[in-house]
């Protein structure tokens, strides 16, 4: 897991599984989107950068990998790492794992891009941000 870095730990509640006893899919995406944001904070990516400049992320691409299934009760550990820097994008992987056995549960590559908040257009980060990003670059192969 070349150039990964932890960015959530938490644990799967009762409330976050479906009629078949797994975590329903809506929980891994607000995982993943937790991670997504402490990721984003290690390069500034901030809520109070964003607020001070007027500027947002949007994801545009998302995909997830499901391994295993999640059941009550699981602690969970998310590993995360950019995978792309742009001047206005961003691809990165967040990798679920059961963190008692270690085993993948499930693995999301995401793309986001940078907008101006008011004009809806896409915009360029700042260069320490790129720069930051691609100091984090990591190689992920997973086999589907």
């Amino acid at each position: 897991m070349n150039g990964m870095i932890e960015t959530y730990r938490g644990v799967v509640y009762p409330w976050h599984c479906d009629h078949m006893g797994h975590m329903n899919v809506m929980w891994y995406v607000g995982k993943f989107d937790e991670a997504t944001w402490n990721l984003f904070a290690g390069i500034g990516i901030t809520s109070a950068f964003l607020r001070e400049t007027h500027r947002a992320m949007a994801a545009v691409q998302q995909d997830i990998t499901y391994r295993r299934e999640l059941l009550s009760g699981d602690v969970v550990a998310v590993r995360s790492g950019m995978l792309e820097m742009r001047d206005k994008a961003a691809k990165f992987v967040h990798e679920m794992r059961d963190a008692q056995s270690g085993e993948i549960a499930a693995v999301c590559v995401l793309t986001a891009v940078h907008i101006d908040s008011k004009t809806r257009k896409s915009t360029a980060f700042p260069p320490d941000f790129i720069a930051r990003g691609r100091d984090r670059l990591c190689s992920y192969e997973f086999a589907r």
